[in-house]
């Protein structure tokens, strides 16, 4: 398998409040070119290392499509669900390592 074949696809449930992270594995590197998120909903994209967190972005639906956010284990994304009711994530990607 050429470097790149292997995709990254994962759906999860954010409760209100509540955040998920999109973290690959010690030693594994991932691209991760979309986040989709219900078209009502308000969420926030957060870049962490685990202690230091920079929000990156709000969205208020839709998510964030076409992007290239380059993720280690030690450098990875945090979505915060920031409204009041449960919603549906779903990511993907490819593997760079």
């Amino acid at each position: 398998m050429a470097l790149g074949d292997a995709v990254v696809v994962a759906s999860t449930a954010i409760t209100a409040g509540s955040t998920s992270t999109i973290r690959p594995g010690s030693s594994i590197e991932w691209i991760i070119h979309n986040i989709y998120l219900p078209t009502v909903s308000t969420t926030e994209l957060y870049a962490t290392d685990g202690a230091n967190a920079i929000l990156i972005d709000t969205s208020y639906g839709g998510g964030w499509l076409n992007h290239f956010f380059h993720l280690t284990n030690a450098q990875y994304l945090e979505v915060k669900n920031t409204g009041a009711t449960t919603i549906y994530m779903k990511y993907d990607g490819i593997v760079s390592k």
